[in-house]
């Protein structure tokens, strides 16, 4: 009971919307909702020449340097990018790396594909 008493409620700004694919990202006190629109994944990809998703994939995950700020500044839904950009340290490159992972995965998640398309293919 006493570590329930203790236990601090953390309240946050703005609301994720988790059905489609927002995450929460925190550096130091600015609070920012990230999502991969396709959109948003383009510019992202444009500004880091990327040649494919896998490559797209690999820079954000990667906690590359500026495909990090990239990232950031592109995909953010919720929040002020630039003042997480201007706070950012090498210590918030893991908590950035998890976000970026997630938001790209729910692109995946129970994503079959075209089954169909593909066996006429094959």
């Amino acid at each position: 009971m006493a570590s329930e008493e203790n236990a601090t409620v953390v309240e946050f700004k703005h609301q994720v919307n988790e059905a489609r694919g927002e995450v929460r990202l925190v550096i130091d006190d600015v609070e920012l909702v990230l999502a991969a629109e396709i959109g948003r994944l383009s510019a992202v990809s444009s500004r880091l020449q990327c040649k494919s998703l896998n490559d797209l994939f690999l820079r954000l995950s990667g906690v590359e340097a500026a495909a990090t700020l990239a990232g950031i500044e592109l995909l953010t839904v919720k929040g002020n990018a630039l003042a997480a950009i201007t706070k950012i340290k090498l210590k918030h490159f893991p908590a950035c790396a998890a976000a970026f992972s997630a938001i790209l995965a729910h692109h995946f998640e129970d994503d079959e594909g075209n089954v169909e398309a593909a066996d006429k293919a094959a």
